[in-house]
């Protein structure tokens, strides 16, 4: 959930938190609410001054760290975490902003802010500027500004008929600060109110780009939202693991566990906003906007309700003055709010992607030279080559292809497998090859189904059956299907009834499958059957790889909501299987179910179908929506921010890896929000349209695309079945 993936900004986040809980920590902070309201600094700056905490990311020549945006997001999510009171955001942004600034007025009070100052940055529409004899005039009445009493350098932006002007606000009769009751009780907020207030040349700021203020301002309040949604979450875990309702611990009942789930997934949702923003740092503009954008849409709305449901989960307790919970949940509603609203945020973010995408390439386009080259040379062969096309009625690769033939001679279908079936690569080699495909616009090859079967079988089968089944799978010669779900058994994989029976040089297998995505067209089947009846039920299970030409196989598609028939049920009446078919030993399947079912996550949690962006710019572009363009546009935006989640929260996955850290939540979280990111988006579709909705375009299918929701609700487990994982696997709460 941290920000900090490597070793060093771990180090930093140990560091600021050990500072945090050194210096009085929240019981100070309530003994002191009256004074930081008035803009005091906390007795503990000056050790927060002498560890440098407020001038890491400053530039070196000014008495600062020379660090970055990222090193700055992992202190302030530390200090969020531990509700650090008083200027220390408002400061940090103030000299975030002028460290890109140029000229004597802003190098002053980076000198200032470096030694100790406390900062403020006030904005707002009504503030307007004009020229006059002695440089500019500023009159009107700013936003509500964080750290505002007290501060020592405050910095103000007007408009004017030229633009934005930043300038230094020096102390005058003109200018008054107005003390005002803050939501958040443990720092400062005021008003700015500027009656023709003279600003003198030597004030001005120059050089300062809004995009690059922006991104320091929603960064660090993304970072500050990320730090308070991880105490929330972890406040809540641990009171539910010991508080006892029924004589049992209040964390075993289900609807306990779901949303404490669902508050991890939150949580994982702002960190990695807030993540991406502060790496966008060295990115152009238009990435920069969309992050920034991102950030404030993202992860700002989490700390609001990760607090909310950390409250709900505490009970009455939580909601009691005596709690800290409030105060968390105060200053997550604070910083949203200076931050703009989350309507606003969504439109901004739908507009900004109308001519721009993020670019989630991460490796140096140097990186692995060798390999590169190699990868070019079979793409430059692979062109020329015509296209290999799929099966007409799923999404299997069409056999006996060129390309496909050629992309598995090379080892490029998974080459993350070892030879002779891969390349044995690594993280850093994988991204290097998905990076040279992404160049050319192309799909990495995919084998469907056996993305999840032959990891299985090159794990736990033997190499008879590697080498039979392996290569000729890469090739697209045999086509795969899963035999796991029952009609019956549902998710509860460990209940199924399918009936395997030793017979001589092999099984014979009796039993009904349902919802066998492409089986239809499927050569072979993973099936796992009950080959002991008298065992406890995870431990009677077995692992088969059935043909599904065998006799006694019938397969049956099944028509869906949608009028098609993308899923299968498969009868098995006295199937044969040899046992050269049986992978691992009699017992074993629920182990290598596991294996299997931990790849499908991983597959199934990487793009959206239901409710994409891709659907919402096509509503725009032609007009069909039942309402104002804006509001279409708002809905594009909050398609985007779903989107730009899943895709941050992967890479930081894959980040991690590269970082050598073992795989964490992270598979069953983006399994989770994958499917719920289509059903939101899939809805706020329909509800931009109206009456086109009613109608069956084949060109346009919107409301074909939300009644295929459950394909995605339901494979790889469903929704429920996965929180239950997150929630005990995970946050370790007790099974009911």
């Amino acid at each position: 959930m941290a920000l900090p993936l490597l070793e060093d900004h771990r180090d930093l986040a140990e560091a600021v938190a050990a500072f945090a809980n050194r210096f009085g920590g929240i019981a100070d902070t309530r003994s002191n609410v009256k004074r930081y309201a008035a803009g005091d600094r906390p007795d503990s700056w000056d050790g927060l001054v002498r560890q440098g905490l407020h001038a890491v990311h400053l530039p070196e020549q000014y008495g600062g760290d020379g660090a970055g945006l990222a090193e700055l997001a992992v202190v302030v999510e530390q200090l969020g975490d531990a509700l650090y009171p008083g200027p220390y955001v408002p400061t940090v942004i103030a000299s975030g902003i002028l460290a890109t600034a140029a000229g004597p007025a802003a190098e002053t009070m980076l000198t200032e802010l470096a030694a100790g100052a406390t900062g403020a940055v006030c904005t707002g529409t009504r503030l307007r500027a004009a020229r006059s004899d002695a440089g500019w005039t500023v009159s009107g009445s700013a936003d509500p500004a964080l750290g505002l009493p007290g501060a020592d350098v405050v910095l103000v932006r007007a408009n004017s008929e030229d633009g934005e002007l930043w300038f230094r606000l020096e102390p005058s009769t003109s200018a008054a600060v107005v003390i005002e009751d803050g939501v958040d009780l443990t720092r400062s907020i005021g008003t700015l109110t500027l009656t023709d207030h003279q600003v003198e040349a030597g004030l001005i700021v120059d050089g300062l780009q809004a995009h690059r203020t922006e991104l320091i301002v929603n960064t660090v309040l993304a970072a500050e939202a990320s730090g308070i949604a991880g105490w929330a979450l972890r406040t809540a875990v641990d009171y539910v693991k010991s508080r006892q309702q029924f004589g049992r611990p209040v964390g075993s009942f289900q609807a306990v566990q779901h949303k404490a789930a669902m508050m991890l997934v939150r949580s994982e949702i702002a960190c990695a906003a807030a993540w991406d923003a502060a790496r966008s740092e060295e990115h152009d503009e238009d990435q920069q906007k969309l992050v920034s954008a991102q950030a404030a849409l993202a992860a700002l709305p989490v700390g609001i309700e990760n607090a909310l449901e950390c409250v709900t989960l505490l009970g009455g307790i939580g909601f009691t003055w005596e709690h800290d919970a409030h105060l968390y949940w105060r200053r997550a509603i604070s910083i949203a709010a200076v931050a703009g609203s989350e309507v606003k945020w969504a439109h901004t973010l739908g507009d900004r992607s109308a001519d721009s995408e993020r670019d989630f390439s991460f490796v140096d386009p140097e990186m692995l030279p060798e390999l590169r080259e190699q990868v070019r040379r079979v793409l430059d062969e692979v062109a020329l080559l015509p296209d290999d096309g799929t099966t007409s009625a799923s999404w299997a690769p069409a056999k006996g292809r060129a390309r496909r033939a050629r992309f598995a001679d090379a080892k490029l279908v998974a080459p993350h497998y070892r030879a002779p079936y891969g390349l044995g690569a690594g993280p850093r080699e994988q991204a290097v090859i998905a990076h040279e495909f992404a160049m050319r616009g192309w799909a990495q090859p995919s084998t469907v189904i056996g993305e999840w079967v032959l990891p299985t079988i090159l794990e736990h089968g033997d190499a008879e059956q590697q080498d039979r089944f392996v290569e000729p799978s890469l090739r697209a010669d045999i086509i795969w299907c899963q035999l796991f779900s029952e009609p019956g058994a549902g998710s509860d994989l460990a209940g199924l009834s399918t009936k395997a029976r030793k017979v001589d040089g092999g099984w014979v297998l009796s039993g009904q499958k349902v919802w066998n995505s492409g089986a239809h067209e499927a050569d072979w089947g993973v099936c796992l059957a009950r080959s002991d009846a008298d065992a406890p039920k995870h431990r009677g299970l077995s692992y088969f790889l059935v043909d599904m030409t065998s006799k006694g196989v019938d397969v049956r598609p099944l028509k869906q909501a949608t009028g098609k028939s993308e899923f299968n049920e498969v009868f098995l009446d006295e199937v044969f299987v040899p046992d050269d078919c049986l992978v691992a030993e009699p017992g074993q399947g629920w182990k290598l179910a596991a294996t299997t079912l931990s790849n499908e996550r991983l597959s199934m949690g990487s793009t959206l179908h239901h409710g994409s962006s891709r659907l919402f710019r096509q509503v725009i572009a032609d007009a069909s929506h039942d309402c104002p363009r804006e509001d279409a546009v708002e809905g594009l935006g909050r398609s985007i921010s779903r989107e730009l989640a899943l895709s941050a929260m992967n890479l930081r996955g894959v980040s991690a890896r590269l970082a050598g850290q073992e795989p964490g939540a992270e598979i069953s979280v983006s399994k989770v929000y994958n499917a719920l990111a289509q059903r939101e988006g899939s809805r706020d579709l329909l509800r931009l349209l109206g009456p086109r909705a009613a109608v069956v375009d084949p060109s346009a299918n919107y409301a074909i695309d939300h009644i295929g929701l459950p394909s995605i609700l339901f494979g790889g487990g469903t929704v429920e079945i996965q929180l239950n994982v997150i929630a005990q696997r995970v946050l370790g709460l007790p099974r009911s």
